[in-house]
């Protein structure tokens, strides 16, 4: 015997909502150890296979942002530093520094939730991404953005 079940299908799962999901829980982690709230994974063939939050501070590093600790485990996972077919899911618009990392990369898509008008890639240099590099912003932007005032509200 079957069963037929006829009633319209649940509201589409948004694939990019699950994964930026997972970033925000890592910024989150990086606020609770007052690092800036940023969070980043990669994600390949449906896995994520690097991720990574700010250690600027607990590094001493300026170059510890999220997106690096990401590209470096996916680059490891993959035993190679090319991250084509990969996508960078990350809580806030890359600073210059990480889109020029992910221009090395050759990374096929990134995805952002918060603009940063201030350190953005784009505000900065929009070209600075590889050509091939599909980008696509405001991801859960609200509570990206609600963030990181948060965390540099209590810094005032």
């Amino acid at each position: 015997m079957r069963i037929y079940n006829f009633e319209e299908e649940a509201e589409s799962v948004n694939v990019d909502e699950i994964y930026m999901k997972e970033a925000f829980k890592l910024a989150q982690k990086a606020y609770e150890e007052d690092e800036v709230p940023i969070g980043a994974v990669i994600v390949s063939q449906g896995k994520i296979i690097g991720k990574g939050y700010n250690l600027t501070e607990r590094l001493n590093d300026v170059t510890a942002h999220a997106e690096m600790q990401a590209f470096t485990a996916a680059a490891n996972f993959l035993g190679g530093k090319y991250l084509k077919d990969c996508t960078l899911y990350v809580t806030v618009e890359p600073c210059v520094m990480c889109a020029g990392a992910s221009y090395w990369t050759q990374i096929s898509r990134i995805v952002y939730g918060a603009k940063d008008e201030k350190r953005g890639y784009a505000s900065v240099n929009p070209k600075i991404m590889h050509p091939k590099t599909l980008i696509t912003s405001g991801i859960m932007e609200a509570e990206c953005s609600e963030l990181m005032k948060r965390f540099f509200k209590s810094k005032r």
